[in-house]
């Protein structure tokens, strides 16, 4: 399913796996074990080829079921990444928008990233429960349980939660990268 949607949206670009691999500086073996569903690739390694195929991350881990307007409790689609302390929900009705909402949990001691990355576009992050380290550039913050903060995603940006609680927090991303 990862796999196919990968090597569905190459194909619909008219790119071979070695450019792929080119872009990403991943190897053509691991792209082709990727798209045969023989491995899953990591955080970065998925968020490398989202933006070689030019493509926010959920485009390939959510279903696009229905265009509707509101998004329940119990219809949220979520992801957990392998090997990952972080999970997503989806809050945006679907991929088709000019901005990405969604809530993130993340484990005590956990990071977003292993290192700052950046996207292109803008994002608010809120804090609903727990403490967040963030730092943006060379600026370290820390937030609390109602504290937002906004800043221009093409800076480099990591967030740990450094609390002993489940850290929850709500992004919106423009344009839609996640």
């Amino acid at each position: 399913m990862l796999g196919e949607k990968i090597r569905q949206k190459r194909i619909e670009l008219k790119m071979n796996m070695k450019e792929l691999a080119g872009m990403t500086n991943l190897s053509v073996g691991f792209i082709s074990q990727v798209e045969r569903e023989l491995t899953e690739p990591s955080i970065t390694s998925l968020r490398k080829i989202a933006k070689a195929l030019d493509v926010a991350v959920f485009y390939f881990l959510v279903e696009e079921s229905n265009s509707n307007r509101v998004v329940r409790k119990d219809e949220r689609k979520s992801l957990k990444f392998p090997n990952s302390h972080l999970e997503y929900e989806l809050l945006s009705p679907n991929l088709n928008r000019k901005m990405e909402m969604f809530m993130g949990h993340l484990e005590p001691g956990a990071k977003t990233c292993e290192v700052p990355l950046t996207h292109p576009g803008e994002e608010v992050t809120h804090v609903l429960k727990g403490t967040m380290w963030i730092k943006i550039d060379n600026d370290e913050y820390i937030l609390n349980e109602g504290d937002t903060i906004y800043y221009f995603s093409s800076v480099p940006h990591q967030i740990i939660n450094t609390g002993k609680e489940k850290l929850v927090f709500i992004s919106t991303i423009t344009p839609p990268r996640f």
